[in-house]
């Protein structure tokens, strides 16, 4: 098995790189950390990216996952390509690009493009953000499934991802004590299908709500709760069709608790998604 360490990064491209720019500090909350060769990275903590936009189709996504030696990244190559996946070895301009020392790209089952990375930077400057959102730092992605079931087999048995609970055939998986860095949602075409950063509390997520308002930026779903990870949480529009999403207090699992864990099952209603009763403008979320 492929052992993920955490999730590391998401590479969007965008037909407007400077509308993202501004959108990415000025509405999300981001810092910066520098534009080159035709890409934007940003900082949301301690690490030296965990987003980037570059110039490029919007339809381009890719997901990044840490592994901690080059021994295990090796090993996931093998893995992969035992399994019938094409596994592509990063070229030294590539690294480069991604501020990590190595990595490999694949495509998942459903079509996304994952890449696992060794050694990736961290910053030596504190988080400075474009504005004061309480963004502690980037968590989790949705990403689009064409069969839950089947990938959610392979998140689970290729990879070392283990299933915390069930939205109808939507599995939230973990990769650490975090409920989940990985939920898969079923769809039409593959790509990320939102976004996640973590606010220090439940005032920035309504400040960000009057805020975004006042912005005029369409708010999908929330302010609400969720049954699954218990995280408030609050989901608005990005770039290029991107779903952004703000959350806090997610739960956490812990070693002992890991030994007697079971997934729990909720049906696909919107009541699963939000305890306190907000409907999704979300197709994803709605099926």
């Amino acid at each position: 098995m492929i052992r993920l360490h955490d999730i590391r990064y998401v590479r969007l491209g965008t037909r407007d790189l400077e509308g993202a720019i501004r959108y990415a500090t000025t509405v999300l909350g981001l810092e910066l950390a520098r534009k080159e060769h035709g890409a934007a990275y940003f900082k949301s903590d301690a690490r030296d990216h965990t987003l980037c936009y570059f110039e490029g189709d919007p339809r381009d996504h890719t997901a990044a996952f840490e592994v901690d030696t080059p021994e295990e990244l090796q090993r996931a190559g093998a893995v992969l390509e035992r399994s019938g996946y094409t596994v592509a070895a990063g070229k030294r301009e590539e690294a480069e690009q991604r501020y990590v020392r190595d990595f490999l790209s694949f495509i998942d089952p459903s079509g996304n493009r994952i890449e696992l990375v060794h050694a990736p930077q961290h910053s030596g400057r504190r988080y400075f953000p474009g504005r004061d959102a309480g963004v502690t730092g980037f968590s989790h992605i949705g990403l689009r499934t064409l069969d839950a079931r089947r990938d959610e087999a392979f998140w689970t048995g290729l990879l070392s991802a283990r299933v915390s609970d069930r939205i109808g055939e939507a599995p939230l998986l973990r990769i650490d004590e975090v409920h989940h860095k990985i939920a898969l949602f079923p769809s039409a075409y593959p790509g990320v299908q939102h976004i996640n950063h973590q606010v220090e509390s439940i005032d920035d997520i309504m400040r960000a709500w009057y805020q975004l308002r006042e912005w005029n930026v369409p708010i999908r779903f929330g302010p609400g709760r969720h049954p699954t990870s218990g995280a408030m949480f609050l989901y608005f529009d990005g770039p290029d069709g991107m779903i952004y999403e703000y959350s806090t207090g997610v739960r956490l699992i812990s070693a002992e608790e890991e030994k007697t864990y079971r997934p729990r099952s909720f049906p696909a209603v919107p009541s699963s998604f939000c305890m306190w009763g907000a409907k999704p403008d979300i197709p994803e979320f709605k099926s």
